[in-house]
């Protein structure tokens, strides 16, 4: 979650991929990112996890917290798109379809005082996190190329070996034709006839 509108602006930009970006409707607030699984999508997220977020946003917006029945947008973080006209922290999106609601009625102090009990203030460097994931990734993906162009070799090399065990082509070798008619029968092929 952004401490403000200052650290709002660099989540925006150095948010990860697998971030969904939540934030109150039409209203100042903090902006509350939740970090998905490896293969997880939006439509994964559990019930109770988009209530928490929700519930999160709501607690932490001056106008929205002190306001019922108010909705909390979100979208993936990909879909956040940044112009150089916009404010510091405010944001829109590429694609409207792909942004979602969820509609809170009132502040639920259990769910907000349950996540502020688990609640860490760290001053991360929201660049280099981003710049080692993605090296992360990189290496996974030159690991799996690697993999797969092993098994290609091996694939190759395999039918490679089934064609030559096929191909008639290793029987006339001359090495493997030492004898001659004559050295078999005593009678050279011409004295036949």
């Amino acid at each position: 979650m952004g401490y403000d509108k200052n650290e709002n602006e660099e989540l925006i930009k150095w948010g990860w991929p697998e971030d969904v970006w939540f934030h109150v409707d039409k209203l100042s607030s903090a902006h509350v990112y939740l970090r998905l699984n490896p293969g997880q999508t939006i439509n994964d997220i559990p019930k109770e996890v988009l209530e928490d977020a929700a519930q999160l946003c709501k607690a932490n917006s001056i106008t929205g917290n002190k306001t019922n029945n108010i909705d909390v947008v979100y979208t993936m973080w990909s879909n956040l798109k940044k112009t150089p006209s916009m404010d510091v922290g405010q944001v829109g999106f590429h694609r409207d379809k792909e942004v979602y609601k969820i509609h809170v009625e009132k502040r639920i102090n259990e769910i907000v005082n349950r996540l502020n009990k688990t609640k860490e203030d760290k001053k991360l460097n929201f660049r280099e996190e981003r710049e080692n994931r993605d090296r992360l990734e990189r290496n996974e993906e030159k690991k799996r190329m690697k993999e797969e162009q092993r098994k290609q070799r091996e694939e190759i090399e395999k039918r490679r070996k089934e064609a030559e065990l096929r191909s008639y082509d290793s029987l006339f070798v001359e090495q493997s034709m030492q004898t001659t008619n004559k050295d078999n029968t005593g009678y050279d092929s011409d004295d036949f006839m």
